[in-house]
């Protein structure tokens, strides 16, 4: 009775047998988390599942999760050289077969020479393995056409979600209107929205013109830091780069002008440039912010405090299970930079194997060595097939009435503008749903297609959108477009 009564104290009450366990207090801010990729309509999808697992009948033989960018999981083939090297540092006996070409030998042998025991399965240094971090120092000096990259400023991660949070767990800080702001783009990844929650800081939004492609413009992140200033003290500036949802690909005048407010306003540059090898449009490039920012002479080069982050989960390879990743930090005061290495201590490493993954992606196979031509051949075939759909799929959201969809420029899917019917706002209301949930859920039980309402990423008051990724195959690619066409169209009719 005693241990019971402490715990009542506690507030983590025992929970007797076959009662229901009452809802214990627990961190409000965990409450407010929200993650819409991974929300109420993916659950939903899960449950649609089982039923057809049990034959229960539907409109529909299948759930196609056009949620998530989870390219192996549509069926994209994981790139040959990278999981050949992976194979051989999981199982090392490999090394002494003749099936493996010799530079994955090499790579291999590498890697496990800088693991303690010569093992993936050893801890690494919190930072991440030395040679992986100097191959990403020297990946980013050959991106940026020799701007210089010093391993000590590379920092593993277990994807790029990991460094993202990390790095705002140590920016936020102050209390009331000294509370720390951070500026997120809006549409945006719920990743930000959710850390911001978690950590009881200040979201400010910026709205990206979705009149303009999407741009971003600087005179909108000054009047968003403008009105900020009132209830709490900005400090952090958020970019995606290629966008997500969004796809829009950043000018280097843009990135330009985005670090002279930067640079103004004393803020601190988070830069999520994960796409960055998915561009499609002919007209576009990726600019690195780091690049961009070394070349505006040493006024800014000096100043800005600027976090990059990159993964082995987008681009070409595909490899979201693997969780690797990297952030590069410049600038960054040296002792925020001894707190931000003990930060990363308490969690002992990322996953060495995640690591292995980003180590190939930095240094993959170069003309000359045995699996160059594989390799390019590979990369090429993934990220052609990436811009034909991309096209493809802009080009027939765009034939159907209600449906605006703005040129796929970059990353990996779709963000369409959708019509929805004043009675279907009125019938969203009655079921206590956003219009474009209402929509979605809608959607995924008519047809078994599942997408991520546009409230889950922000929107404009009055708008209404959704995102799908274009990574299925082309033909079932055209089928889910096909369907979502006769749904809106059905869907109009209806709430006419």
């Amino acid at each position: 009775m005693q241990r019971a009564a402490v715990l009542v104290r506690r507030g983590c009450c025992p929970r007797a047998a076959g009662t229901p366990a009452v809802l214990p207090s627990m961190n409000p801010q965990v409450r407010a988390v929200e993650y819409a990729v991974r929300g109420p309509i993916v659950l939903k999808a899960g449950e649609i599942e089982l039923e057809l697992q049990r034959g229960i009948k539907k409109p529909f033989t299948e759930v196609i999760r056009a949620n998530i960018g989870d390219a192996q999981a549509m069926g994209q083939q994981p790139i040959t050289f990278l999981r050949q090297v992976m194979a051989l540092c999981t199982y090392p006996n490999l090394l002494d077969s003749p099936s493996f070409p010799e530079d994955a030998k090499k790579r291999a042998r590498r890697i496990l020479q800088a693991c303690g025991g010569n093992s993936l399965g050893s801890y690494s240094a919190s930072q991440g393995v030395n040679c992986i971090r100097e191959d990403v120092a020297a990946y980013i000096t050959r991106r940026d056409g020799g701007v210089p990259a010093d391993p000590d400023n590379i920092y593993l991660t277990t994807g790029a979600s990991d460094g993202i949070s990390t790095i705002l767990k140590i920016l936020v800080s102050g209390g009331g209107k000294s509370r720390t702001g951070v500026m997120i783009p809006i549409p945006q990844y719920p990743l930000y929205s959710a850390v911001i929650s978690e950590l009881d800081a200040i979201q400010v939004n910026y709205y990206l013109d979705e009149e303009n492609c999407w741009a971003l413009n600087v005179n909108e992140l000054r009047r968003a830091i403008q009105e900020a200033k009132d209830h709490c003290d900005p400090k952090v500036l958020c970019i995606i780069n290629p966008g997500n949802p969004t796809g829009q690909v950043q000018s280097r005048k843009c990135i330009e002008d985005v670090i002279h407010f930067a640079w103004e306003e004393k803020l601190f540059l988070l830069a999520d440039e994960v796409y960055q090898d998915n561009v499609y449009s002919p007209d576009c490039r990726f600019h690195s912010f780091k690049k961009v920012l070394y070349e505006m002479g040493p006024e800014y080069s000096s100043n800005v405090e600027l976090a990059s982050f990159h993964s082995t989960s987008k681009g070409y390879m595909g490899e979201c299970g693997y969780r690797g990743g990297y952030m590069e930090v410049i600038n960054l005061h040296p002792e925020i930079k001894g707190q931000l290495v003990k930060l990363l201590s308490v969690r002992l490493c990322p996953p060495v194997s995640g690591q292995a993954a980003m180590d190939i992606v930095v240094n993959p196979p170069a003309p000359g060595e045995e699996s160059f031509e594989q390799f390019h051949r590979e990369k090429e075939s993934v990220l052609g097939n990436l811009a034909t759909k991309a096209k493809l799929t802009e080009d027939l959201f765009n034939e159907v009435p209600g449906i605006h969809c703005n040129p796929l420029q970059g990353a990996m899917y779709a963000f369409p503008r959708i019509f929805i019917p004043t009675k279907a706002v009125e019938a969203a209301q009655a079921h206590k749903m956003a219009p474009d949930m209402f929509y979605c859920m809608k959607l995924l039980e008519e047809t078994g297609i599942c997408v991520v309402p546009g409230s889950g990423f922000g929107q404009r008051e009055g708008t209404y959108h959704f995102r799908m990724t274009i990574l299925p195959p082309v033909e079932k690619l055209k089928t889910v477009l096909q369907k979502v066409k006769d749904f809106h169209i059905k869907f109009l009719e209806k709430y006419a």
